[in-house]
């Protein structure tokens, strides 16, 4: 699975029409084939910063998305912004769950409930 994500600062001037742009998108990007998801985020602490996370099968997808008609128009955003976007395409090999909570909190209350070693050595 490859996640791709762009981040965009925008001036405030900019920000609706970005995420109008990419709302209009969102759904047509889902469609193609091989999106896993695509999300557009508008971050809480600087609302200048959007963020558009998408999730592909294969870089065979990923790469046909590249050149589709839709990514134009995420390029267009990304030229709207203030400063370089950041842009990262990470490959991910596993997922995991719950259960990485569970195995962590069990560890901790094993790791809680061994008593000290108080030994001296043996002297």
């Amino acid at each position: 699975m490859i996640q791709a994500t762009v981040k965009v600062d925008l001036s405030p001037q900019k920000i609706d029409e970005a995420l109008q742009i990419l709302r209009s998108i969102i759904e047509r990007i889902r469609a193609e084939a091989g999106c896993i998801s695509c999300s557009v985020y508008q971050d809480t602490e600087d609302e200048q910063i959007i963020v558009l996370d998408e999730k592909w099968r294969s870089d065979e997808d990923l790469q046909r998305h590249l050149r589709s008609e839709e990514y134009k128009k995420v390029l267009l955003v990304m030229e709207m912004a203030r400063t370089p976007p950041d842009i990262r395409f990470e490959t991910i090999t596993s997922t995991s769950g719950v259960e990485t909570i569970e195995k962590a909190r069990k560890n901790k209350t094993n790791k809680v409930n061994e008593k000290p070693d108080t030994s001296d050595g043996g002297e």
